[in-house]
């Protein structure tokens, strides 16, 4: 049909329709959009790209000054049903990570040459659903399920997150009980005589907000881990290690202006894991980790704050291939204005090894950032920084850019410019 056929008239008409359409839509649905993101430029003295500085065996590493890559979290959610005290929540996120070294950098999803897209989330959660429990949250599908991090060196102590379902948030009248079953497959890589991956089950069970104290808390939690192996595992004698995992928790808020999370986990066999996951299909042998840890943030003066973490974890292995990590950091920063920063960062590593043939790890790492940020404060986001990072070490240390140091150098130093921000 040719234009000129429409009148005037009708094209005001439709326009209209189209534009009262549009918005009718739009106030149907508001769309929550949230994420996270980082990402610079780095060089390392002498030459090369930014390294980054991780101590052999140890977990984690501290941030500041420290990170190498282009990293964001981009996620889209809404209110998609509320009505009578009942909701469904619909969230998504998807993450990239590459190694920030060209203009162009295709999203690739197979992750070759440093570039990788994985789907993070996706799930509904229905809130008030169940009248019994009316506070209670019914949810299913992909869910980063209530991870518990120490922000400084990005060390997810307790993660189960993955495809899964629950219920949340249920009032026992002293705390709020959460059941949820996730699952994280393995590959047969890890068991090259079975031809199917593995199905590796959590069964995760956690009680929070456990008065203790005026303005403190506990939190308790257990998780069981198995593979639910198929009839041609099973002929195969694959046999991968079941998992416990305890975990104790307690945060004490307003701890001078700010908070203090203690925090004890025992966990067993396929349970034990760097990541405090019960990654239950691992080839982890049979033995003992016990963890123990204690971060949070305190405000020195009106103008200084600190973020502080203390590590203790020691992986006691039957087959001798066990390790005691210890780490601790601070990060003081000072504020000029509400907009205005300097920051310094301290932190240090020792990764010894069960088999005393083995070499221990040592690692101090300290950065210095200036820094424009959103508003006063440790988390204030987003935030601009110019940063200078010095290491020295004795032992093996990952580097992320080990083209940037020549082997055999015990000490290295990069600076940089770097946005993060999450919202």
């Amino acid at each position: 049909m040719r234009l000129s056929r429409f009148t005037p008239f009708t094209l005001s008409t439709l326009a209209a329709a189209v534009a009262l359409g549009a918005s009718a839509s739009a106030q149907a649905v508001d769309v929550d959009f949230h994420g996270y993101a980082r990402s610079g430029v780095g060089a390392t003295a002498g030459g090369g790209d930014q390294a980054c500085f991780q101590a052999a065996g140890a977990s984690a590493k501290y941030r500041l000054g420290n990170e190498c890559e282009t990293y964001a979290e981009l996620g889209l959610g809404s209110t998609l049903y509320e009505q009578d005290g009942k909701s469904f929540y619909f969230d998504s996120l998807v993450a990239y990570v590459n190694e920030q070294g060209n203009d162009f950098e295709s999203l690739d999803s197979s992750g070759s040459d440093g570039n990788t897209i994985a789907l993070r989330q996706m799930n509904v959660q229905a809130t008030g659903v169940i009248e019994a429990l009316p506070n209670a949250t019914v949810w299913a599908g992909k869910r980063f399920y209530q991870r518990h991090d120490i922000h400084m060196n990005d060390f997810y102590y307790w993660d189960v997150s993955g495809p899964g379902g629950g219920i949340e948030n249920i009032d026992l009248g002293f705390g709020r009980l959460s059941v949820a079953w996730l699952r994280n497959s393995s590959t047969d890589e890890d068991f090259p005589d079975s031809d199917q991956n593995l199905a590796n089950d959590t069964l995760d069970i956690r009680v929070a907000g456990l008065k203790t104290n005026p303005g403190g808390e506990l939190e308790i939690g257990y998780d069981y881990g198995a593979a639910n192996l198929t009839d041609a595992q099973e002929e195969a004698d694959v046999d991968p290690e079941k998992g416990h995992l305890v975990t104790l928790e307690h945060v004490q808020g307003d701890w001078f202006g700010g908070f203090n999370k203690f925090v004890v986990q025992y966990g067993k066999d396929g349970a034990i894991g760097g990541s405090g996951r019960s990654n239950t299909a691992s080839t982890v042998p049979d033995g003992d980790m016990i963890r123990v840890i204690d971060h949070g943030q305190v405000n020195l003066s009106p103008n200084v704050d600190m973020l502080y973490a203390t590590i203790y974890e020691d992986q006691d292995l039957d087959n001798g291939q066990g390790q005691t990590w210890t780490s601790a950091g601070i990060r003081p920063t000072y504020y000029w204005s509400d907009t205005m920063s300097t920051a310094m960062e301290l932190g240090y590593d020792h990764v010894d090894p069960q088999d005393s043939s083995q070499e221990t790890a040592d690692l101090t790492k300290i950065t210095f950032a200036q820094q424009w940020s959103a508003g006063r404060g440790a988390f204030a986001r987003p935030v601009v920084r110019a940063f200078v990072t010095y290491a020295s070490w004795d032992g093996d240390v990952y580097n992320a850019a080990s083209e940037s140091i020549d082997d055999g150098e015990d000490d290295g130093l990069t600076y940089g410019l770097q946005m993060e921000a999450w919202w």
